[in-house]
């Protein structure tokens, strides 16, 4: 299939439904609005059906219900009505229904939410951050293979760059390798068909069929999601093997930063990139590997400080950790602001480059 260039809300749209999805609800709200839209224009042609919610709550108990029937179903929103979600996010990933969450967030003010969740319970959730529209395309139909592989609700955590930018994309479906069979779906009889009463109170227990019951159940569900820890994480590291100074980024604010890289080192600075893709979980080691050589560490998020968290968590007390970014809204309201722009990174990178020499 020819590359085409399409808006990035549009092309996530296209790419769920080239990955399988046949399911998906929301409730607009910006920048969330347009990949709703996109959903709602492309659905019915792929034989899909796309809900306008009444509300966010309602989006995701809908995704959940089609994920427990087999579909490959997504709901999605921005922070604010993602924030409305996680219970049932959680009652997803402790009941191993899988669906996707596209978090088309309003800047990066939602990474804890994102790495932590609200819900209750011992769960976590996969996010990937891509750094432009292609990479969003391809993790779209990467979260829906890691959904169903795993039993859990996996989340993309996009924002309106990534939802307006106009890419040229190639679009056609990738094949992550098989799959478990979904035996456990529920069929509309009143036991399912398979294993499918593990769904809600069959891991817990009950009167006729006691299962598991909670304990063993919790700990199945621990030790996947420790699985998950080992085997999902993903990360990209530039220039870092003799770098000075990293900086250390994640979605859309990786490219600026990767820029910055490339001027500073033909400067003759010798100044690393790395980004976390995966969120959850975070590339501890990678990191700790990445900045081996490193004096300082800089962290530019555009937020008062958030993954600098893990950042610190990842590299000790080895080398000073420092932020760079800062809280930044611009007129929109979706909180890019003036910082995210390459002279701003780049002004900054040098100063703390140049304290460091000179310290």
């Amino acid at each position: 299939m020819p590359a085409q260039l399409l808006q990035g809300s549009d092309a996530v749209a296209r790419s769920a439904i080239e990955a399988g999805c046949r399911f998906f609800a929301g409730y607009p709200m910006l920048p969330f609005t347009d990949l709703l839209e996109a959903m709602a224009r492309l659905m019915p042609g792929a034989g899909g059906v796309c809900m306008n919610a009444e509300t966010e709550i309602e989006a995701v108990n809908m995704a959940l219900g089609a994920g427990a029937a087999g579909a490959r179903a997504a709901t999605g929103s921005c922070g604010q009505g993602i924030a409305l979600m996680q219970e049932a996010i959680a009652e997803a990933a402790l009941n191993e229904v899988p669906f996707v969450v596209f978090n088309m967030a309003r800047g990066q003010q939602d990474y804890f939410q994102a790495t932590r969740g609200g819900g209750w319970g011992d769960y976590r959730t996969i996010c990937l951050a891509p750094k432009d529209v292609n990479e969003a395309v391809e993790h779209t139909q990467l979260l829906f293979h890691l959904a169903d592989l795993y039993r859990a609700p996996v989340m993309m955590y996009g924002d309106y760059l990534i939802g307006h930018t106009y890419m040229s994309v190639d679009m056609q479906r990738r094949d992550y390798g098989p799959l478990p069979p979904k035996d456990w779906a529920l069929d509309g009889r009143r036991g399912g068909t398979g294993a499918s009463r593990q769904i809600w109170t069959w891991a817990m227990g009950k009167a006729n069929d006691p299962g598991p019951g909670p304990d063993l159940h919790w700990q199945r569900i621990a030790a996947k999601f420790e699985d998950v820890a080992r085997a999902e994480q993903r990360w990209e590291s530039e220039l870092c093997d003799d770098a000075d100074t990293v900086v250390v980024s994640f979605g859309s604010a990786g490219p600026f930063v990767s820029q910055v890289v490339a001027e500073l080192r033909a400067d003759g600075l010798r100044v690393g990139a790395f980004r976390p893709v995966s969120l959850w979980p975070f590339p501890e080691t990678a990191l700790a590997e990445a900045c081996a050589s490193a004096r300082q560490v800089l962290v530019f998020e555009v937020n008062a400080g958030q993954m600098i968290d893990d950042v610190r968590l990842s590299v000790g007390h080895r080398v000073p950790v420092r932020p760079l970014g800062r809280v930044s809204i611009d007129f929109s309201g979706m909180r890019q602001g003036e910082i995210l722009t390459v002279p701003w990174i780049r002004e900054r990178v040098r100063a703390a480059m140049n304290e460091t020499v000179m310290g």
